[in-house]
Parts: structure tokens; C-alpha cells; sequence
């Protein structure tokens, strides 16, 4: 039940509480002035007929028997009325040493009454209805207000980091927007500063890990040679994914579209990665080659680090599969760790995060640089643990099919 149905049912609940609360009390209230009226009225015809009586005038007072509560008053010497049942109202008094009464129905004043419920209920059931309807106008705009509240938190964590709620007004809704508006622009700056630090200190560093490959190609042959070699050519390459990966995130980064076919990018992806023993296998070949319009070198680029990120992390064999535009890594090993899987799914790979020590060494910023060119060019990535072992990453590029014209 959403908060908009919860606001117009407490508000329909208590106008019907108070509404009931106030018609028991005006019942009581009015059914208290009505007997006392009747009483009194009784009580002046009773003294009225005593006099005529007295003064030998035909009257209509009884000499029957009374109730039991009445007679007890009248035989202490006063006059009394009393109301039978709720039905019959008395008056009664001595004269001449005897116990003289007047009655008469009280149905007109129960009638009267029930009038009175009913017009009480009614109105109790109107207002209900009313302050229903406007308590669902009222949570109306509070629920939208809240919706876009958490709308505008859900982009922010989807990484839009312009998204603003604009809240207006004084109240908690108002205080909670601006609240996240403030939270974003810290967010955005301190990320931006990240960017700008991450970035400046990978340009510092082209230059003299460049120096130091350069250096390195000039040792003598030998193990120690080729170690220091392989070392500077790693932490060339850590160097330009750093700055790879400081583009994307300044989303400054512009696809070169053009058309190709899936299976050549995938064959040449799986070439320029260099791994050996990676298998590509294509579903229904008969079909023909499906084109994509789409960025070369970045669907290659996202290939080619998944293909690496899967022999590195998992175990052989790597298979990739085309799919017409769909294309799959699977490898054979202990595929994601529970921790790491639910944050791929829910936010997407993340800096120099690898899960856990299960997958191997690394910096993890393979699996951000395909996110960051999937996103790029309009493709999708989605993450999981195949049937049987190992994970799996689909790359989907329906999207971006090429369609004949016509």
C-alpha cells in the first residue's frame, strides 16, 4: 500500500473516530435536554390537574398503581416524574391522601432521537468521505514529491551525478531534497577531484615510465633483464588505463561509428588480446554475418579486456560465443564471488576492486574500462556465474544492428 493510500485512510479513520466520538455526545447531550424538557412539562401538567382537581374539575389523573421507584419518591411527600423503559414518561403526587399520576408515550421524543442519529451519521460518514478525498489530494502531492525525491537519488546512483531534486518549500520533503541535492554536489566535486588528481598523475608518469621502457629495451639479454623489461611494460600499461579510464569518467569520450560485422570484431578482439587457447564458437553461421553500427577499436577494446580479465582470473578454456549481436566470455573457474557479483549487478565494475583473493591478482580496472566503452557506445554488459562453473559476461550489441534500409 503506497503512502498516498495510507495518508487518506488515517485521515478517513480519524474523521470517522472523531466524528463518531462527537455524535455519541451530541446524543447523550441532547437526549439529556429532551427528558428534562419533557420532565418539566410533565411536572406543570401534573400541577395543573392537582389544582382543577382540588377545585373539583374533571381531570385526566389516574389513581392506579405506579412504578416501584415512582411511588417510593411520591410517598416521601414530593412530586416526581420518572421514565418508564425508555418508553412511558409519569408524573405523580398525593392528593386527598392518595397517589395521583399523569402518563403518556415518550415514542415522539425516541423518534426525534433517532432522527437526530441518523442525521449524525450521515454527516459523519460525509465528512469521513470528504477528508478522505482531500487527504488523498494532500498525499497526493506529498507522495510525488517524494517519488521524485527518490527518483533523483536512484540517477545519482546510477552515476547521473547532474541529477537535482530543485526541492521547494520548508518542510521535511523540502529539507530531505535539498539534503541530496547538496550530497550530489559533494559527491560530483570530490569525484571530479579524484578524476583530475588520477589523471594528472598518470600524464606525470607517461614520461618516465616511457624512459623507463625505453631503458629497459637497452639491457644486456638475461633473466633479470627480461624481468625488468616485463615489469616496465606492466606498469605501462597500468599507466594508460588510468588515463583511459579518467577519460570515460569525464564523459568527454566520442564514438567513431561505422559499420562491421560481429564475428570479424570479435576474431580480431580475441587476436589483439593475445591469449592463447581462447575458443570462439558461432550460433548458426548459416545465418550469415550480422553488422553492427557501432565503434570498432571500443568493441574491441571491451572484447579484448574481458577475454584477458577471464584467463587471468578464471580458468581455461575461455570460450567466446557470437550470438548474432550478442556476444559471451565464459571461463572455467570459480567465477565471481558472491560479494563481488551483486556489486557488478547493482553498480557496475568498480576501480581497483577484484572481489577477492580467489580471482587472482590485479587492479581491476579491465572490467571498468569495458563498462565505461560499453556505456560509450550504447552496449550493455551484464555479469554472472554460468551453469556448471566459471563466470560469465554477456556484451550486448542488438542496439546497435545495422538494418537494411527499406
Amino acid at each position: 500500500m503506497g503512502l498516498r493510500a495510507k495518508v487518506s485512510l488515517a485521515i478517513a479513520g480519524m474523521s470517522v473516530l472523531v466524528a463518531a466520538l462527537l455524535g455519541v455526545l451530541v446524543h447523550v447531550r441532547t437526549a439529556e435536554a429532551t427528558l428534562d424538557a419533557a420532565r418539566r412539562a410533565m411536572d406543570a401538567e401534573l400541577v395543573d390537574a392537582v389544582a382543577r382537581h382540588l377545585e373539583g374539575q374533571d381531570t385526566p389523573l389516574e389513581r392506579g398503581p405506579v412504578p416501584a421507584p415512582l411511588a417510593a419518591e411520591v410517598s416521601r411527600g414530593t412530586r416526581a416524574t420518572y421514565l418508564e423503559g425508555g418508553r412511558t414518561l409519569w408524573a405523580a403526587t398525593t392528593a386527598g391522601g392518595e397517589i395521583v399520576s399523569l402518563s403518556r408515550s415518550y415514542a415522539g421524543e425516541n423518534a426525534e432521537l433517532a432522527r437526530l442519529d441518523r442525521t449524525l451519521l450521515w454527516s459523519g460518514l460525509a465528512t469521513a468521505v470528504l477528508a478522505s478525498a482531500l487527504g488523498w489530494a494532500v498525499a497526493g502531492g506529498l507522495s510525488r514529491r517524494i517519488r521524485a525525491v527518490a527518483s533523483t537519488a536512484g540517477r545519482i546512483a546510477e552515476g547521473d551525478l547532474t541529477a537535482r531534486v530543485g526541492a521547494r518549500g520548508r518542510d521535511e520533503v523540502a529539507a530531505v531534497g535539498a539534503a541530496l541535492d547538496r550530497m550530489a554536489d559533494a559527491l560530483r566535486a570530490r569525484l571530479e577531484a579524484e578524476r583530475r588528481v588520477t589523471a594528472d598523475i598518470a600524464h606525470e608518469l607517461r614520461t618516465p615510465v616511457a624512459g623507463l621502457v625505453a631503458s629497459a629495451g637497452l639491457l644486456p639479454p638475461g633473466r633479470p633483464s627480461e624481468l625488468v623489461r616485463e615489469s616496465a611494460a606492466m606498469l605501462r600499461r597500468l599507466v594508460e588505463d588510468v588515463l583511459e579510464v579518467a577519460r570515460l569518467d569525464a564523459s568527454a569520450e566520442v564514438p567513431a561509428r561505422e559499420p562491421r560485422p560481429v564475428e570479424a570484431l570479435v576474431r580480431r578482439a580475441v587476436a589483439a588480446a593475445g591469449v592463447p587457447g581462447v575458443e570462439v564458437v558461432v550460433a548458426r553461421p548459416e545465418e550469415g554475418a550480422v553488422e553492427v553500427e557501432t565503434d570498432p577499436r571500443r568493441v574491441e577494446r571491451i572484447i579484448a579486456n574481458l577475454v584477458t580479465n577471464a584467463a587471468r582470473h578464471g580458468a581455461p578454456p575461455v570460450v567466446v560465443g557470437v550470438d548474432g549481436a550478442l556476444v559471451t566470455v565464459r571461463d572455467h573457474g570459480p567465477g565471481f564471488p558472491d560479494e563481488l557479483l551483486a556489486t557488478l549487478r547493482a553498480y557496475g565494475p568498480q576501480r581497483f576492486v577484484t572481489g577477492s583473493a580467489a580471482r587472482g591478482g590485479g587492479v581491476g580496472l579491465g572490467l571498468t574500462i569495458a563498462a565505461g566503452q560499453a556505456r560509450v557506445i550504447g552496449a550493455v554488459l551484464t555479469f554472472e556465474n554460468a551453469q556448471g562453473g566459471g563466470a560469465l559476461v554477456r556484451l550486448d550489441l542488438r542496439e546497435s544492428v545495422r538494418r537494411a534500409p527499406g
